[in-house]
């Protein structure tokens, strides 16, 4: 199995990150059999695509909330590596258990950036 789990939607609270707060948290490797996706869907002319993040951060988003570590955005970069037979990606971890948020919205006075 490439992944933990597949699920549909986001089981944490919004978390409030802007693509700027998302830019702050540096990248670090992390395991693809410990990522959950937030999404049951794959567009395969993104996953073929060599663009595919032109537009976008180079770095796929994950949350980890309550000890488990969700695939927020990337899911094709990272079914990409594992098609590379890679074991782990490249990703910015957003860590909410560490700013003990279990519900609502972030403080904004708490958030990285």
């Amino acid at each position: 199995m490439i992944f933990k789990g597949v699920r549909e939607g986001k089981p944490y609270p919004e978390h409030g990150l802007s693509h700027r707060d998302w830019s702050q948290i540096p990248p670090r490797q992390l395991r693809l059999d410990e990522l959950v996706t937030t999404t049951t869907v794959l567009a395969l002319d993104r996953l073929l695509s060599e663009d595919s993040t032109f537009y976008g951060d180079l770095f796929p988003h994950a949350v980890k909330w309550k000890g488990v570590i969700y695939l927020e955005d990337g899911l094709h970069r990272a079914v990409r590596a594992a098609l590379r037979n890679r074991t782990v990606l490249h990703a910015r971890l957003f860590d909410m258990d560490v700013l003990g948020v279990h519900s609502g919205v972030l403080d904004p006075d708490t958030g990285p950036g």
